[in-house]
């Protein structure tokens, strides 16, 4: 199976870190995307920890948590290190202490095969975001090259024209008319 703008998001069940509850220092827990159903999901893989381009991507997508929040959509991120890499690069860099949201753990590398993003040669992922729908449904897909960072702030303008379920012009906004 492989994650395909409107079909089923492949399901997983991996190892993740998780730093979401304030009172503790982070835990590890096992992560399903069923654990999701209901509402909407933006899954994202980067390629490796303690790397330059990675952190920032992930500091921008836990900055903007509430924004996901208010949109009802759980934000997740998975490379293909383990859990106790991510606990280690946490701790040890400063802007990632405050992480939020899960880290997966996709050390066998089927997750990153099953959403196409798995750059088999060098066993890591390239930067795919993908925004799952309440249904499970994929409603969108984008993958980057391993040097270009995303634009967080169109991930969210994306997920907004998504949940409008209308037609919305290129360029849309939140609050700007769609096409009826």
């Amino acid at each position: 199976m492989s994650a395909t703008v409107g079909q089923l998001a492949p399901d997983f069940s991996v190892q993740a870190y998780d730093r979401t509850k304030n009172d503790t220092p982070g835990e590890f827990v096992q992560a399903n995307l069923a654990d999701y159903a209901g509402q909407w999901v933006c899954l994202y893989f980067y390629p490796l920890d303690f790397t330059f381009v990675c952190p920032t991507e992930i500091v921008e997508f836990n900055d903007a948590l509430s924004q996901f929040a208010s949109r009802q959509c759980a934000v997740l991120t998975a490379s293909t290190d383990s859990a106790f890499s991510h606990k280690g690069w946490c701790e040890s860099h400063p802007q990632l202490r405050d992480m939020k949201h899960l880290m997966l753990a996709d050390t066998t590398h089927a997750l990153s095969k099953a959403y196409g993003v798995l750059k088999a040669d060098q066993g890591i992922a390239y930067r795919g975001t993908f925004l799952i729908d309440p249904k499970g449904i994929v409603r969108w897909a984008s993958v980057n090259d391993l040097p270009v960072g995303r634009n967080i702030d169109e991930v969210l303008r994306i997920l907004d024209a998504l949940q409008t379920d209308k037609l919305t012009p290129c360029g849309w906004k939140k609050g700007e008319k769609t096409l009826n």
